[in-house]
């Protein structure tokens, strides 16, 4: 979702973008324009690579000026808190490897390496309450990830700001909050917004299951306004730490629950599923760093946001049938 789009803007803008991915979760066609043909050339810019092994990553790194880490395993959160262990040790492969390419590479070669964290990694403590007060950089450490996603998605900032000191290399790490917006999985391993839109677009064949009381609620920020932020980074991002990016306001759940089957029109009660697992119970984010660093603020109003994946996935479920 958000490399696709990414690449999209780059290649507009006039870079010249090569892309990494062993294709998890992503699919080529997502790279495609709107008459379908791919934005860059997948023979000669397309490498699909699985970064957690280290193989083939220096060959690219070495031919590369900045250096933009999307990559990490996550899915909705069935998957993080069923698979901590092998999801901690993937995610700390992917992170290392790449940064010891870069670091081989040296500042000779690479003029700026931009990592992206999450709002995973800020304390439990800071997150278990419905009394939202939004979440500031400094706040980070001590650190009470509640996830190994969260974990190791910090190790990866830790690292960098390593890297960073260690070789000269300028580097900026982006936090961001709760991504939504398409192209996006939106099956098994999908997150809450695309996978309440598919069983509102499959109801009644589908069940409107919510996974928790619905109470607990995220900072929702769309795909549009995260490229946003990895466009402005590329100017302005370098030297300033961690920046987070997100709204200062958190949704609940069970307001997204709401939006989307009023956008369905259907005629759809919510089920609350409380035996399911719902992670941190509220968090939104203080963006007046990324506001006074790199002039950033979101744009996209979460009705609109909503109204446009709804469409997308609606669309794609119906190409898939055919």
């Amino acid at each position: 979702m958000i490399g696709s789009n990414l690449v999209k803007r780059l290649v507009k803008e006039g870079h010249d973008v090569s892309v990494v991915d062993n294709l998890w979760r992503g699919k080529l066609e997502y790279l495609n324009d709107e008459n379908g043909k791919p934005v860059i050339d997948l023979d000669t810019h397309f490498h699909n690579v699985d970064l957690s092994t280290g193989f083939g990553i220096d060959s690219i790194v070495f031919n590369t000026e900045y250096v933009i880490h999307l990559a990490d395993i996550v899915a909705g959160i069935d998957y993080v808190f069923s698979n901590q262990g092998d999801l901690f040790r993937l995610n700390n492969l992917i992170n290392t490897h790449l940064f010891h390419s870069v670091r081989k590479a040296g500042k000779e070669r690479i003029k700026g390496l931009i990592y992206v964290g999450t709002a995973c990694s800020y304390p439990l403590t800071r997150q278990n309450s419905l009394d939202v007060i939004p979440l500031k950089e400094e706040e980070l450490f001590p650190a009470l990830p509640e996830s190994a996603y969260g974990w190791s998605k910090l190790m990866g900032q830790l690292e960098i700001g390593f890297l960073e000191k260690e070789t000269g290399i300028p580097c900026c790490t982006l936090q961001f909050h709760n991504v939504y917006g398409a192209p996006c999985d939106y099956g098994e391993r999908s997150q809450v917004i695309p996978a309440l839109i598919r069983k509102a677009i499959n109801y009644p064949a589908e069940p409107f299951n919510v996974w928790g009381s619905g109470k607990q609620g995220r900072a929702f920020i769309h795909v549009n306004d995260i490229v946003d932020a990895l466009v402005l980074a590329l100017e302005k991002g370098w030297g300033h730490g961690w920046i987070q990016i997100g709204p200062s306001e958190c949704t609940s759940i069970r307001e997204i629950a709401e939006a989307v089957v009023k956008i369905s029109g259907k005629d759809i009660e919510p089920f609350y599923d409380t035996t399911k697992p719902e992670g941190d119970k509220a968090r939104s984010a203080d963006w007046s760093k990324a506001k006074e660093v790199l002039g950033w603020e979101p744009k996209m109003s979460l009705e609109e946001g909503l109204r446009q994946q709804y469409e997308w996935i609606k669309n794609d479920i119906e190409k898939n049938k055919n």
